[in-house]
């Protein structure tokens, strides 16, 4: 609720800062005294001004895993913390123009804080905000006045849910139908609903879809849809149960399939395959620090063991994770725990990387502890909601316009 502003201009309250600095200022009163404040950043001093949207949605998955790991439920049940996850919420749940039920974002408003063609509806965005929405709605009191976002809560999660299920998802068998589309459709019950020509169905996408496995693509717009492979947008819709069952199953039978692409020398890629060429230049805007195989643009981050580890676990498939974990070991503290790794095969640390970086050694730690303690998982998973389920089967047949 602190007030934040950037050429005259205030965002909606609810926003969470991504970052915060520690000020030591004299004391009111006392000039011989000093005190240390907090002196947050929205946005405004960010590179590209890019408000992160993520932040609150990470709050309130980990307030809920707090909750459930210490057994202390007091934090979350707070008044100024209950009006948090309501602030949260009631930004993201407002109307808008848009006619999906994805959240809308501008570039760089996640873990890729970077020019890197993400704009719009982001599956990592996507499942963030679906593991939010339910970590959320576990922890709301009810109370006069709740009721409404409870209501629209639940029906925001209903469409979400079947939203990235069925047009997010691609397989060899997707892919042939995408192939097949007809465009220009104007109808309820167009088959090609977001007017997709075939030709976006890349040369390298059609050599590199296993026979068997799938994946999440990282975004979705009208006559464009984003191949590329997201790791923390696939792994987490995984561990938040964005994904059906068969569908995680088919993720981590890809990033198995596609070892030698996804996790190579180091784990983990962030996306996959990098953009180069003249791609690379529109896209990026000629970013030098989003270079090909670099950073965001098809860096590997060790940090995204611990999220390939907890999707792993939920599957029971922890031998997976416990091979990603051992070919870290291999470098990860002889290189000094560099934040990202650089080249296709992620044999160089990264050329502007961080040594020591925090993320990546409790990446690795929560990892190593997820294994030998499995039943730990638990406190950042969600299981199959049967009656959302339901409840959006009954709303797809009562109407069948629901599902354009």
């Amino acid at each position: 609720s602190w007030e934040k502003t950037m050429d005259c201009h205030s965002p909606g309250q609810g926003l969470m800062p991504a970052s915060f600095k520690v000020r030591t200022v004299l004391r009111d009163g006392d000039d011989t005294a000093t005190e240390d404040i907090l002196d947050p950043d929205f946005g405004e001093a960010a590179i590209g001004r890019v408000a992160p949207v993520d932040s609150g949605l990470w709050w309130i998955i980990l307030l809920r895993a707090y909750g459930k790991s210490s057994g202390d439920l007091s934090v979350q049940e707070r008044t100024d913390v209950q009006t948090g996850i309501k602030m949260i919420l009631k930004l993201c749940l407002a109307d808008g123009f848009d006619m999906f039920p994805t959240l809308l974002v501008t570039d760089g408003s996640c873990m890729i804080d970077r020019r890197m063609g993400i704009h719009g509806h982001p599956l990592e965005i996507q499942a963030l905000f679906y593991s939010a929405l339910r970590c959320a709605r576990e922890m709301l009191t009810l109370e006069d006045g709740s009721a409404d976002l409870v209501r629209a809560l639940n029906n925001r999660l209903i469409a979400l849910s079947f939203h990235i299920r069925e047009y997010y998802w691609v397989d060899m068998k997707k892919l042939n139908e995408i192939y097949r589309y007809k465009t220009e459709e104007y109808s309820y019950d167009a088959v090609n609903k977001f007017n997709i020509y075939p030709e976006q169905v890349s040369p390298w996408l059609v050599e590199w879809m296993p026979d068997r496995g799938g994946y999440f693509i990282g975004n979705l717009q009208p006559a464009h849809m984003d191949f590329r492979f997201f790791s923390l947008g696939n792994l987490w819709s995984i561990v938040s149960n964005l994904a059906t069952r068969e569908q995680s199953d088919a993720v981590l039978d890809l990033v198995e399939a596609k070892w030698n692409d996804l996790v190579s020398d180091m784990p983990l890629k962030i996306c996959y395959p990098a953009l180069e060429g003249q791609e690379w230049q529109i896209i990026t805007g000629s970013d030098p620090k989003n270079t090909p195989w670099s950073y965001h643009n098809g860096g590997a981050w060790p940090t995204l063991l611990w999220q390939l580890t907890v999707a792993c676990i939920k599957m029971n498939r922890p031998e997976l994770a416990r091979k990603a974990v051992a070919m870290a070991e291999k470098r990860l503290s002889r290189d000094r725990w560099p934040e990202y790794y650089d080249t296709k095969r992620a044999r160089f640390i990264g050329k502007q990387a961080h040594l020591y970086q925090t993320w990546s050694i409790a990446g690795y730690l929560v990892s190593k502890l997820l294994l030998r303690n499995p039943e730990a998982a638990k406190i950042l998973t969600c299981e199959e909601d049967m009656e959302l389920l339901d409840a959006c089967y009954c709303l797809l047949e009562a109407n069948p316009k629901k599902r354009g």
